[in-house]
């Protein structure tokens, strides 16, 4: 089969984009882009996503619920010899129709339309403006959305759905009365998607909203024209829920393999995971949880090994008794997918740096370099600032207060920096970006404060919330987990004592020695921590000081560099005025030891920063009940108003409030971020800092981790409302004239065949001139494709027709 369609892969492109292949007679056909996102049940794809990056592409391939053993196994060979040619770098998946991966339904943002029949039924590809069209899709879901084609009959529809009657120069859209607003506009931005990609933008669009139909009887005369009279009762709703199949095990890690014909699994650890555990000359199949089979091959494993991986783990899956559509995914080493990444307590990649100059892969960033910030250069650069953690350069204005009977007691100025492990602090620090204040408010949270002094700091924050309109961007921070940001409003003086207060006329206990680890390079990055003064607390990476009575000794571990020893000297400064003598790791005197209670075994391995790209959730109670859903490859029109959403930036957690969402989702978001780090399968910090964010005052550490942000889209985005009343606007009236009777189903009546329907109907959006350009003629005048203008922001839109001189 490789040698016949080796002029297929030829024409696979090493560009970014996307390309699909359907499998016709065992061959590889292509499939034109204006039928992507459209799937037969009775056939297999092949999808290719390629990145333009060194990881070359992503390779998918989806098995429809009524195709034949023959094509699936045609498409998995087709898949594996597609991942060798383009160098074995590719990560593969295998996608089931109704259990597609968030990868998979990320490359189709209107949604998935899967349509009967297949290659045996001999159908055509969507052809553009083709109207020889009748049909009825049940669309179903609020983020992945799916269009099934049903029977063109009120028996098809129900109440909390949405149906598309679909007859070529026409799409009704017809809404449950039980169906959401995030649901309506998901089916109008569905439909306007169809009229573009298919009929080149010239179907026109009308909405029902149901059980207010007589608000629309033109659009009503039409739908009871072609099904007939609409019945007194519709069925009733029925679950978005996909019904969750996995198991409740820990994530754990196989060697496969065969012998003497039979399937040897063989564990080798649970979580959580090591990278050390991957050998190179091997492959091995990582479960996680039973909601997905990863497959990892090792680039000394033999030929043999990489080329059986996929049946492997369909082996697998069955001899676990895994349900069929389990997820699969396969990926070479080197090339390992994020997810991948993510189940493992730490990850380095062959070219990772350390520290700050951790390379991370979000869009095209630069290489993050330690030093000095150019404020401007974060305000211009989102990006930038999420990777450092950053908003500005810390030089603001801050107001420090602490939580003394339950109350707000502002601090002295001269004491901004000291915390004490006894006490809680709310820390306001207010900025300007673009010319508009701006507000982080930060909750310090003691390690030994008490839970009426916590309670009380997170009521005292919700009152200066309110204070600032709701402005700030809200921060807990746990004793001894504070951010990047928080460190540099002290500007290099930032000390944390293990308990105490630092209460007004409050005498803490003396203590015979007191050791500080202090850690940093600038100004804005360094704190001292107060540890426990033993010989254990002591690390080779960092610079210490210990404090006595009569003398402090500022020691330097051998993995600290020069900032480091210069920033502990100042730090030193800070806390004590004592005579300080400079002690070197492995050069200590006797007193040195004695002050700590003995000389001891201490930490000295190299330390090492861990890189894992962001993860976005959707935090929902739109169902009924609360779940939490992973939005794969995503953008910022993935941020649902209706809902809250986790962003997941390893070393950050950040609740976005969208403002249509309920005060339940946020309640149980913050719970679930809580519970998602406890259960993480790589042992993450269950005091990872919590952001809230809340939606239009989104700071440059979030919006950053975001490509393209539109800081106007809050304001003059397409709500639901907005866009139907667009498409209600227009008076114009259309005469649909249906098409001949034998290429009608049996169940349409037979008056349609010679009917005339008047049907009052809106043009798109744009509509004035360009549909009634060609495709070419419309990308010739804007240098672009009429979907990919359809998709851009209005102002963009803008832009290219004042360029064409047609605005």
């Amino acid at each position: 089969m490789m040698n016949e369609n080796n002029n297929a892969f030829k024409n696979v492109r090493r560009k970014p984009g996307l390309q699909i292949w359907t499998v016709n007679k065992m061959q590889m056909d292509p499939v034109p882009p204006q039928a992507f996102g459209n799937f037969f049940e009775g056939d297999c794809y092949i999808i290719s996503e390629n990145k333009g990056s060194r990881q070359s592409a992503d390779i998918h391939y989806w098995v429809g619920r009524t195709s034949s053993q023959d094509e699936q196994g045609a498409a998995a060979i087709y898949v594996t010899q597609l991942d060798e040619y383009l160098g074995g770098s590719p990560v593969q998946y295998r996608e089931v129709q109704g259990y597609e991966s968030p990868r998979f339904r990320s490359y189709f943002k209107n949604g998935l339309i899967y349509k009967k029949g297949g290659v045996a039924s001999g159908f055509n590809h969507v052809e553009t403006n083709a109207y020889n069209v009748l049909r009825l899709l049940h669309v179903k879901g609020r983020k992945d959305v799916t269009a099934t084609e049903v029977e063109v009959s009120w028996s098809s529809f129900n109440k909390g759905d949405i149906f598309l009657l679909d007859i070529g120069k026409a799409i009704v859209q017809w809404n449950g009365p039980q169906s959401n607003r995030r649901e309506k506009l998901k089916a109008v931005l569905l439909a306007q998607d169809i009229r573009d990609r298919e009929r080149g933008g010239r179907a026109q669009i009308g909405v029902v909203e149901g059980g207010d139909e007589r608000s629309s009887p033109e659009l009503m005369k039409f739908l009871t024209t072609v099904l007939g009279p609409k019945p007194a009762q519709l069925k009733e709703a029925t679950s978005d829920d996909v019904p969750d199949s996995a198991q409740k095990n820990s994530v754990r890690l196989y060697h496969v393999y065969d012998n003497s014909g039979n399937l040897v699994i063989q564990e080798v650890a649970k979580q959580p995971l090591t990278q050390d555990l991957l050998k190179s000359s091997d492959c091995f199949i990582l479960d996680n949880k039973g909601s997905s089979v990863m497959v990892w091959k090792g680039k000394k494993a033999s030929k043999e090994e990489r080329q059986g991986a996929m049946n492997r783990a369909l082996s697998y899956i069955k001899a676990k008794k895994y349900p069929a559509s389990t997820t699969v995914e396969v990926m070479a080493e080197g090339a390992e997918s994020a997810i991948f990444k993510h189940l493992f307590k730490s990850w380095t990649d062959r070219d990772q740096t350390q520290g700050l100059g951790t390379t991370h892969n979000v869009g095209k960033i630069a290489k993050v370099d330690d030093g000095k910030f150019d404020v401007m250069e974060l305000h211009a650069r989102p990006e930038l600032a999420a990777q450092y953690r950053m908003v500005d350069d810390a030089s603001g204005d801050v107001k420090v207060w602490c939580i003394e009977n339950l109350e707000l007691a502002e601090i002295d100025p001269k004491t901004y920096g000291q915390f004490y492990g006894g006490d809680c602090y709310l820390v306001l620090y207010s900025y300007k970006r673009a010319g508009q204040q701006q507000y982080i408010l930060y909750m310090w949270q003691g390690r030994h404060a008490t839970s009426d002094e916590i309670a009380a700091s997170a009521f005292q924050a919700v009152n200066i919330d309110n204070k600032y309109n709701g402005a700030p961007v809200q921060v807990r921070v746990v004793m001894g987990k504070e951010p990047r940001h928080f460190l540099a409003i002290f500007k290099g003086k930032l000390i944390i004592f293990e308990g105490g207060t630092g209460r007004p006329g409050v005498v803490n206990p003396a203590k015979d020695a007191r050791l500080f680890q202090v850690r940093g390079t600038n100004e804005l990055n360094t704190k001292a921590t107060e540890v426990v003064a033993r010989a254990a607390s002591l690390s080779s990476n960092d610079v210490f000081l210990l404090k006595t009575d009569n003398i402090s000794y500022l020691w330097y571990g051998k993995g600290c560099n020069g900032d480091e020893r210069e920033m502990g000297k100042a730090m030193s400064d800070v806390l004590s005025r004592h005579e300080k003598r400079v002690v070197m790791e492995g050069q200590e005197p006797a007193e040195f030891w004695i002050a700590l209670g003995g000389k001891g075994s201490y930490a000295s391995d190299r330390r090492e920063e861990p890189l894992h790209s962001p993860r976005l959730f959707e935090c929902s109670n739109q169902t009924g009940r609360f779940k939490i859903t992973e939005v794969d490859d995503f953008a910022q029109c993935d941020l649902d108003e209706d809902d809250v959403m986790l962003l997941d930036t390893w070393e950050e957690l950040f609740l976005w409030i969208g403002n249509s969402s309920y005060e339940y989702e946020t309640k149980e978001a913050l719970n679930s971020a809580r519970d998602y780090l406890r259960t993480h399968p790589a042992g993450r910090d269950p005091d990872t800092p919590i952001i809230f964010v809340k939606q239009g005052y989104e700071p440059p550490t979030f919006t950053g981790w975001f490509n393209a942000w539109d800081p106007h889209k809050w304001s003059g985005g397409n709500s639901y409302e907005e866009m139907k009343n667009k498409l209600s606007d227009s008076t114009s009236i259309s005469q649909i004239t249906l098409v001949r009777w034998e290429a009608l189903p049996l169940s349409v009546p037979r008056a349609l065949c010679t009917a005339e329907v008047s049907l009052t109907v809106s043009h798109p959006l744009c509509s004035d001139w360009q549909d009634y350009l060609s495709d070419l003629d419309f990308e010739n005048l804007l240098s672009t494709t009429r979907a990919d203008f359809q998709r851009l922001p209005k102002w963009r839109q803008n832009d290219l027709k004042k360029k064409a001189g047609i605005f």
